[in-house]
């Protein structure tokens, strides 16, 4: 069986020039790079021109780059990290109702231990806008934690506008950009960033490896201790092996982003656009164009989006409901419920995001095998009207 991943919001491959790039850390150049030897030197280089290829990418100084072991503890860091730090000068941090669970179950920690937090609401779209934000900013708030795209309908914030009112507030601002990075161009100093979170797994790196970005001059207490790894910031030997792979992955994002964005960003315009006329009472969800060139989202009406993704798995389709992280939850997504939508509604999400080695023969097969199944699972639903009616 012909098999289409289209779960690339999940995790992608590792690409085969990333692979070759960490292999030699996998075997004779095992050195730890703190040690002083020529085995240790060997490993530390490699550390060091991953940290350059990573500051490359995202427009930062390699000083700025904190490897860590993912974006979940790359905005805990963050969030705990600012909160420890300032928290003489306020408690109060703003977030969105939309951020990946890394942000929204770091932030509800956070309230249990006296921060008392904004969760800003979005628009039909997941839209916050940098109006909003000002308007919620106190005296005594220390940072905003606003996500650069979203994970689960593909939406891109303004965060270089709200950044800019967080730099002219004097205010910690965070992206969780885990999405846009080695998709989208990225330039710290234009989004006013003075945090941000990526993962390598997210664009064809190894799982396991991630970094922070943290802006010079921006103090943030220490989350593990240790031997003072990471210039004290993130202490714990190094893993060499995925941060090669991180390098390897920026590099080739460099590389390739220009042509693959606007190629993908093509087979996802018209995967919905065929979906949309193939299958009614389908409701599109994110921003119409402000979106990752790789997400597709809609909701399927009057079916539940765990049988649907069974029923594409059988047929050699890999796809996903909501978020990685909550598919396997029956709970209706905080997200779609957060841009309006109903719990019925929501339970019927599908989300389709391509990659690398996605063409339009996979569009095609998508477009030819989803609507028998929609109709299949809408014959057995007794919310169904056409159901009601026979």
């Amino acid at each position: 069986m012909t098999r289409i991943y289209l779960d690339h919001a999940a995790t992608t491959p590792v690409h085969p020039s990333v692979r070759d790039a960490m292999l030699p850390y996998l075997g004779d150049k095992f050195g730890n790079p703190s040690s002083i030897h020529d085995s240790g030197r060997e490993a530390a280089e490699a550390v060091d021109y991953a940290r350059q290829a990573v500051a490359a990418l995202i427009g930062a100084r390699p000083e700025e780059i904190i490897f860590t072991s993912g974006g979940s503890e790359s905005d805990t860091a963050a969030l705990f990290g600012i909160f420890l730090a300032r928290q003489d000068k306020g408690r109060h941090i703003i977030t969105t109702a939309i951020e990946h669970h890394a942000v929204v179950h770091t932030c509800q920690a956070l309230e249990k231990r006296g921060a008392r937090v904004t969760y800003l609401p979005v628009d039909q779209y997941g839209l916050v806008t940098p109006e909003q934000v000002a308007e919620a900013i106190r005296d005594d708030t220390i940072i905003i934690s606003i996500m650069h795209a979203n994970n689960e309908i593909g939406t891109i914030e303004p965060v270089a506008e709200i950044g800019r009112v967080c730099r002219e507030r004097d205010i910690i601002f965070h992206t969780d950009a885990v999405q846009t990075v080695g998709h989208v161009p990225i330039d710290v100093a234009a989004m006013n960033a003075d945090l941000l979170s990526l993962s390598a797994h997210k664009f064809y790196g190894p799982k396991g490896c991630g970094a922070l970005y943290k802006r010079r001059g921006v103090r943030i207490t220490p989350l593990i201790y240790g031997g003072g790894h990471e210039r004290g910031l993130r202490s714990g030997t190094e893993n060499v092996p995925g941060i090669a792979g991180l390098g390897a992955a920026a590099r080739l994002a460099l590389d390739e982003m220009d042509t693959e964005g606007p190629r993908q960003a093509a087979l996802r315009d018209r995967l919905l656009d065929g979906i949309e006329q193939r299958i009614p009472d389908i409701i599109r969800t994110g921003h119409p164009t402000q979106r990752l060139p790789n997400s597709a989202s809609v909701c399927v009406r009057y079916i539940e989006g765990e049988s649907m993704l069974l029923n594409l798995d059988m047929a050699g389709i890999a796809a996903s409901s909501g978020s990685a992280c909550t598919s396997g939850s029956l709970e209706a997504s905080h997200v779609l419920l957060a841009i309006g939508l109903e719990h019925d509604v929501a339970h019927g999400s599908l989300r389709l995001t391509l990659g690398h080695d996605n063409t339009d023969e996979d569009v095609d097969f998508v477009l030819d095998t989803l609507p028998p199944i929609v109709e299949k699972l809408r014959a057995m639903s007794p919310l169904y009207p056409g159901r009601a009616a026979s």
